[in-house]
């Protein structure tokens, strides 16, 4: 596979508009810059609106539905969450003390409940570091994104990246889990209980098949590093000199994918069941 890497498109402008958005406090504000780099790269992706101006957001944590609406023109942002299925929470964001969204989650299993949209609702899906966090039927989630996605509607998934540069290391000093994340919840933290830490990683070959097995044609898959883990210069050169391709190395995967009709839909590939 050849690794093409987008430009950066409107970054500055989202970036902006997401660190104007008022947080509930510091942790909250510290946690966005955490993962601003990664957010606005991924709603830099996000296709214009077309006809239907829909686009849904699995797994929201409320950083990109505002964008999507304020920054991108959609018209109808939906976001959903993990809990119980029919309940929908109402969702309102500020700036400055300003409503400038006022939105709407679901609440479903996005790897058992059937999600409550009919066929072909929405132009544009999004789904963004919850695929490694599937613990019982990962295709589920992409099946049902197929489902609720119009003909030629694209899909836009992130994912932590366990071929990266960062894994190699890892794996080559004995110096942690090749899995960028790989603990467990904290059981005296509050909510521990229900949370799920990433039960399965993805290397880019993987992450591919299972997207085409779900239906969708790739239009890109690509990688990018995450800055701080300072790995990409020796490993880099590690495998370059010992013949591997420092491809698809990044920490992060960003896969930008299109629902096309007549595509064959393969429920249970071989290399996530068994």
């Amino acid at each position: 596979m050849r690794e093409t890497i987008p430009p950066r498109h409107r970054f500055e402008e989202i970036v902006a508009f997401v660190r104007s958005m008022d947080q509930p406090d510091d942790a909250a504000r510290q946690y966005l810059e955490v993962h601003i780099n990664r957010i606005g790269r991924t709603l830099g992706l996000v296709p214009p609106p077309k006809s239907s101006k829909r686009i849904l957001e699995l797994g929201t944590y409320m950083h990109m539905a505002p964008a999507l609406h304020c920054v991108l023109g959609y018209k109808e942002v939906r976001g959903t969450y993990y809990g119980p299925l029919g309940r929908v929470d109402e969702k309102i964001v500020t700036v400055k003390g300003r409503e400038v969204f006022h939105g709407f989650v679901d609440l479903f299993d996005a790897e058992k409940d059937r999600y409550p949209y009919e066929d072909g609702r929405f132009e544009t899906v999004l789904a963004c570091e919850i695929f490694e966090h599937m613990l019982h039927d990962p295709m589920h989630m992409l099946i049902e994104i197929h489902r609720v996605l119009a003909e030629n509607g694209t899909l836009i998934l992130t994912t932590p990246n366990v071929a990266s540069f960062t894994a190699v290391a890892r794996v080559l000093e004995q110096s942690g889990n090749p899995q960028l994340h790989s603990k467990y919840a904290d059981p005296r933290r509050e909510f521990a209980e229900t949370e799920i830490g990433h039960v399965r990683e993805y290397t880019p070959p993987e992450l591919r098949e299972v997207i085409e097995s779900a239906g969708f044609e790739i239009e890109n898959l690509f990688s990018e590093v995450i800055p701080g883990y300072g790995t990409e210069s020796w490993v880099r050169d590690f495998l370059v000199r010992n013949g591997f391709s420092p491809a698809f190395r990044g920490e992060q995967l960003y896969a930008i994918a299109r629902k096309r009709g007549g595509k064959e839909i393969v429920r249970y590939p071989g290399l996530l069941y068994e």
